[in-house]
């Protein structure tokens, strides 16, 4: 964005935004605000926000490490007796208040989960530590410990995500915010969820920190395959202002040799092109090993960057980054183990050579170095080799399916339907009972509210996209059957009554 008064304003600085109500008509604020927050995402683009305070001389450590924490509650049609008129609560509401079932007594540690690094992070630096940390909360999460009376938690976050003592050691990741799963989420709602989840975090921690949010973390890091879909994801991330996108180093390939990549511990470029022959990319970070929430919990990615040393790229020196993420809450080990091996691994890493750092913070060094996007190795989604080899990009959609539909006789292991942190969990097989829901409430909101052009800022707008949205939670995908079925085609067809009754 080109400023038209002093030289090195900001857009904030210049023009007076509004903040953000966290709540409109007691729903979150997900919508309706949409050109003040491509305003400050574009400006905030082309400003280092982290590396100058951070401390790290990047010339000389060895490595780095990079931890994010994933934290995500769905909302369920629970908040009373009859599943029909049950009121839309926090699955973290339902456990606390039934704590006598299966495993909810663990609800009042998973509150304490998600407000800690809260605490620890102004406490280390406090020391005159160095610590570091990414975080990715989902935005059904944040509403329902709002709506749980849980305020000490969001004021926890606040603290260290609004002062500028403690913001430059925590970085914010977009995500979707109702947690849906890109390669199964039909492409016009997954855009609207990336942008919901701006404006909510925009109206609860304001437009500053909101500049600070450059990557995105795919909900159960999942990838599209589907060249369309995986096109339509990258195109959104990027103009929704995201910089780079964390993946799991099995769902890609490298475009030289059809290999997972071989120095997953460098920055690459995910590069996308669909069957109408357009391309994009952004910069990818790329997660190693699988989901294992004792890999992060025991800070296993610092163990593993003090065996490394510096590597070449574009002929620079530069410090490889071992980069993991994992469920902030989930388990005994992230429950109980994370807090004193995390604090452990902080002092010890403090100051020196193989230090914390967070990944925006590391780009914002690279770049630095005159290190340009362009020089980065290309990766793309799995199989996009082999249906390339097969048609030629802009061939256009009827080909394109045709050439997956082949390759899915020829070859059982062909699929479509995306990667994620495990080889073996499928996102679409097995989920009729509740994509089919799914896909009409979709095609209803599409055919009512986004075809005639609803203004976003209607309340009818926002009411009908609050529960699309939350209706498209993975939660209700990843059990497949039972009673989260049950919860994710009741919302789909509140979806479907409250789009016939406001727009006929």
């Amino acid at each position: 964005m080109i400023h038209s008064g002093n030289p090195g304003t900001t857009f904030l600085q210049e023009f007076s935004v509004k903040p953000l109500s966290e709540y409109v008509d007691d729903l979150p604020n997900i919508c309706g605000h949409e050109s003040e927050v491509e305003a400050v995402v574009a400006d905030a683009r082309t400003r280092t926000l982290f590396a100058d305070r951070g401390g790290i001389d990047f010339g000389s450590i060895r490595s780095a490490t990079a931890i994010a924490l994933h934290q995500h509650q769905p909302l369920i049609p629970a908040g009373g007796g009859d599943l029909h008129s049950a009121a839309l609560i926090s699955n973290l509401q339902y456990m606390m208040e039934n704590q006598h079932i299966g495993d909810n007594y663990n609800a009042p540690a998973f509150v304490w989960c998600y407000k800690r690094m809260g605490e620890f992070i102004p406490q280390l630096i406090g020391e005159g530590k160095s610590p570091r940390c990414m975080l990715e909360y989902s935005g059904t999460l944040l509403h329902g410990l709002r709506k749980m009376g849980e305020h000490h938690v969001i004021d926890a976050l606040k603290g260290m995500t609004c002062n500028p003592d403690y913001n430059w050691a925590v970085e914010w990741l977009g995500m979707p915010w109702g947690h849906a799963v890109a390669p199964s989420t039909p492409v016009q709602d997954f855009r609207l969820h990336v942008k919901a989840f701006q404006h909510h975090f925009a109206a609860i921690f304001g437009w500053e920190a909101l500049e600070r949010v450059r990557g995105f973390s795919p909900s159960e890091m999942a990838l599209p395959n589907h060249p369309d879909v995986a096109y339509a994801f990258v195109k959104t991330l990027v103009d929704c202002g995201f910089q780079w996108v964390l993946v799991q180093e099995h769902t890609v390939q490298q475009l030289d040799t059809g290999r997972h990549p071989e120095r997953p511990h460098i920055p690459h470029r995910l590069v996308v092109t669909n069957s109408h022959g357009e391309t994009a990319s952004i910069i990818a970070i790329v997660k190693t090993q699988g989901s294992d929430t004792k890999l992060v919990a025991q800070m296993q990615p610092w163990y593993e960057a003090q065996g490394l040393q510096r590597v070449a790229l574009a002929g620079k020196s530069i410090p490889p980054l071992v980069t993991q993420i994992a469920d902030g809450e989930n388990g005994g080990v992230m429950m109980n183990e994370f807090p004193g091996k995390f604090m452990e691994v902080v002092g010890a890493s403090s100051h020196t050579d193989t230090p914390m750092m967070n990944a925006s913070e590391y780009l914002e060094h690279l770049f630095a170095l005159g290190i340009k996007e362009s020089d980065l190795p290309e990766i793309q989604p799995l199989f996009h080799d082999r249906i390339w080899a097969r048609i030629q990009p802009g061939d256009g959609p009827e080909k394109l399916e045709k050439a997956i539909a082949e390759l899915k006789q020829e070859d059982g292991r062909f699929h479509m339907e995306g990667g994620s942190w495990t080889s073996d969990l499928s996102w679409v097989k097995g989920y009729d009972d509740v994509l089919g829901p799914m896909e009409e409430a979709s095609a209803n909101f599409n055919q009512k509210v986004l075809i005639p052009g609803v203004p976003a800022n209607d309340p009818r707008y926002r009411n009908a996209l609050f529960h699309l949205m939350a209706s498209q939670t993975s939660c209700y995908r990843y059990w497949g059957q039972g009673l989260w079925t049950d919860y994710g085609r009741e919302i789909c067809r509140r979806v479907n009554a409250i789009l016939e009754q406001d727009f006929g």
